[in-house]
């Protein structure tokens, strides 16, 4: 009998030795009493309460909480993130000349929740913080072929923007410089202000769809998550929400070798978002989706951006982007065309915004006393050919005039593009 003990004992010892105390109990005691999170230095302003909130961090489980600043958190090092909707930049200096002066704020309700924050940059530098994504001067060049040339632009926290360009024009070679995939030649690809090496935390900090085919054809769809989820550190019960949440529950335990298109983005998608991150960088994550399945990767995109996540995300869908994205990148032969909000761009490339409602001819000739052009459309309507749908809701607000449509006239996102690159309508 003592032979059976040892040997109990040795097994018990190897598993625990292999996935740690820690990990083991965080599977049963990731929420309530027994959460491992441990306060950060990381504090942001709750946008309804005004009040300071901390964020907590689980090692074991790689979630994130939001808990109400306590005196005994002064002694973290703090630094204050972002003042978010509802609150200017007056009030956001203000609170944080109170906490400095030592008039620290009351506590917000117990259980009260937060936006989603990003951590803060080493060293508590000054680099602005609400731009998740920054490309500066980047060129990746292979061998005798530049694939990138002085490639710049910037992603900025709760915005999506749509990575376009014609095949070859270097997408994918900038998404997967941001992961680490691929070196500079020259110039600077950074997520949260470092370079993907340098991220404490990457799984937590940036997830990416890149390549929906690297799956072992063998491996079921579970089997595939499991194994990033255990090299990444995430609890086994993401899992399981994940597939829930892609839709892969009823095909989990079936080889992957036999997943349709869709199916292997879906699955590719949920592996992006094992660590929850608030960065992330999709490649054509639309391909093989069928119109529902393009519909719900909407509805989830735009449901992140509204918790503050900043996402990348390239496709040659350009009616999708036109849907879904708030600015657009644009590169053609490896180098930036333009980067510019959506609305703004089809306003400049199609002759301007569509006006329509009760109140259009009091807006018209407030608009053309403003020196705007301004002609009509038909159908009770305006187009304002020289001013943005920004600019013209803002007129719109300050005289309190009722309108039933403002909307981008005439050309699409795809011909924009035509002209923006050069190309002409056919196969590239």
């Amino acid at each position: 009998m003592l032979w059976v003990v040892v040997a109990v004992v040795v097994v018990a010892g190897i598993v625990i030795a292999v996935f740690g105390w820690d990990r083991y109990r965080g599977g049963r005691e990731a929420s309530g009493n027994g959460s491992h999170a441990e306060p950060t230095g990381e504090v942001f302003v709750d946008t309804e309460s005004g009040r300071r909130m901390r964020v907590w961090y689980d090692m074991a489980t790689g979630r994130r909480d939001y808990r109400p600043e306590q005196p005994s958190d002064t002694a973290l090092r703090a630094e204050l993130l972002a003042a978010g909707p509802g609150i200017d930049q007056q009030d956001h200096q203000h609170e944080a000349q109170t906490v400095e002066g030592g008039h620290q704020p009351a506590a917000a309700g117990a259980g009260q929740v937060g936006p989603r924050v990003r951590p803060a940059t080493a060293g508590g530098g000054h680099t602005d913080i609400s731009v998740a994504i920054r490309v500066t001067g980047l060129t990746k060049r292979f061998g005798k072929t530049v694939a990138v040339e002085r490639l710049s632009f910037s992603v900025a926290a709760g915005r999506i923007v749509g990575f376009l360009g014609p095949n070859g024009a270097g997408k994918t070679t900038t998404m997967r410089a941001l992961v680490g995939l691929v070196r500079p030649t020259a110039g600077t690809a950074t997520i949260e202000g470092r370079r993907y090496s340098e991220l404490e935390h990457p799984v937590q900090t940036v997830g990416a769809l890149l390549d929906g085919d690297d799956l072992h054809p063998g491996r079921s769809g579970r089997n595939h998550l499991h194994v990033l989820a255990r090299a990444a550190g995430v609890a086994p019960a993401r899992v399981d929400e994940l597939l829930e949440l892609v839709d892969l529950t009823n095909a989990a335990d079936r080889r992957s070798g036999g997943y349709s298109m869709g199916m292997r983005q879906r699955l590719g998608l949920a592996a992006a978002l094992l660590g929850d991150p608030q960065v992330l960088v999709l490649d054509e994550p639309a391909n093989g989706l069928d119109p529902q399945g393009i519909r719900w990767l909407r509805n989830f995109l735009r449901s992140r951006a509204g918790e503050g996540c900043a996402i990348l995300v390239s496709s040659h869908v350009l009616a999708e982007i036109s849907q879904l994205a708030d600015e657009v990148v644009v590169i053609n032969h490896g180098r930036s065309v333009l980067q510019a909000p959506l609305a703004e761009l089809m306003a400049q490339g199609n002759g301007g915004m569509r006006v329509a409602g009760p109140d259009v001819a009091r807006l018209a000739e407030l608009l053309r006393a403003d020196g705007a052009q301004v002609e009509g459309a038909g159908h009770g309507a305006i187009v304002v050919s020289d001013r943005t749908g920004e600019q013209i809701g803002r007129m719109i607000a300050a005289n309190g005039i009722v309108v039933s449509e403002l909307a981008a006239h005439g050309e699409s996102l795809e011909d924009v593009f035509f002209e923006l690159t050069g190309y002409e309508r056919g196969p590239s």
